[in-house]
């Protein structure tokens, strides 16, 4: 069976290219087309529109979708992001973005967000202390800071924080020494697809998550350093920072792409306080939530592919 699979071009999709190049799909008889998106806005879109049948984004994005009326459904975790709130190297301290430019993906939605949350930590407001603009995912965004000297900050993870450190950007902090807890890439689905397709979900499900295992494994280190640099045409010194972030308990990988309940519970805040009426609170978590396919792909998984 095919499946199509839009992603952003980022590391936090590297146990995807694992159990792609080490066959774990194919294996259970999936063919897989892999999309990237320049944006948050065409991947929501997307998968709206059945232009593909999983997304791996940032979860915020599948809450997005479903506060606009669709039935999306969030299947798995994955990682809290590895984020860094990087800055260009004239800013001091979080206070001198005063009457700056933040860039962003979509203004809405997930890093934005959190962006805007540790602004707004500092005491700097949207519209009144600073501005937005859209600069795309990770990798335009990241070379639009570096290009750009107008925009001041940005949310930005690996590969592209390492590349942008060597370009003279510097970072105020990772995501979670500033926010903490946060549940960030997943994968998510339609609900009625994953109703119709169940066995196909938890076989794609359980091929990702040996890719999980096999890209957290320390003795497979040399192999994962290689598939980074492969895959994203790095150095080697931007792979070993690359792969030193993802493996960062609390901020990286999670093992077995499981979901995180107290960072989805941040996210949800987060959203509330930033997006929602003043004092509303966040929406109940379960109803973004199907967790059984998760849970069943574990129990098909194979122990730690190697």
């Amino acid at each position: 069976m095919k499946l199509r699979v839009n992603i952003f071009n980022t590391s936090s999709n590297l146990p995807l290219f694992a159990a792609l190049a080490r066959g774990y799909f194919a294996r259970r008889g999936l063919e897989i087309e892999v999309l990237k998106t320049p944006n948050s806005d065409e991947l929501r879109a997307g998968l709206a529109a059945g232009r593909f049948e999983i997304a791996h984004a940032a979860v915020d994005n599948a809450v997005a979708l479903a506060d606009a009326g669709h039935e999306v459904v969030i299947v798995c975790g994955g990682d809290a992001g590895m984020n860094d709130f990087m800055v260009r190297p004239e800013i001091g301290r979080i206070e001198d973005l005063r009457g700056k430019l933040l860039a962003v993906d979509a203004p809405n939605t997930a890093y934005a967000l959190a962006a805007k949350k540790i602004l707004k930590n500092h005491g700097l407001i949207e519209g009144r202390d600073y501005a937005l603009r859209l600069a795309g995912g990770t990798g335009p965004r990241s070379a639009a800071m570096v290009a750009d000297p107008a925009l001041a900050a940005g949310m930005i993870n690996p590969p592209f924080s390492c590349i942008v450190r060597q370009q003279g950007l510097k970072s105020l902090g990772t995501q979670f020494s500033l926010l903490g807890e946060y549940q960030a890439t997943g994968a998510f689905v339609m609900r009625a697809w994953a109703r119709a397709r169940r066995e196909a979900l938890c076989a794609y499900l359980a091929a990702y998550v040996e890719g999980q295992r096999y890209v957290m494994d320390p003795a497979n280190h040399d192999a994962v350093l290689a598939l980074l640099m492969e895959k994203f045409g790095l150095a080697t010194a931007v792979a070993q920072g690359t792969y030193e972030a993802m493996m960062v308990p609390g901020s990286g990988f999670v093992e077995d792409a499981r979901f995180n309940m107290p960072g989805f519970l941040n996210v949800l805040a987060i959203r509330a306080e930033m997006e929602g009426p003043a004092g509303v609170p966040a929406t109940a978590a379960g109803r973004y939530l199907d967790l059984e396919y998760h849970a069943a792909a574990i129990g098909m998984a194979a122990g730690s592919p190697n």
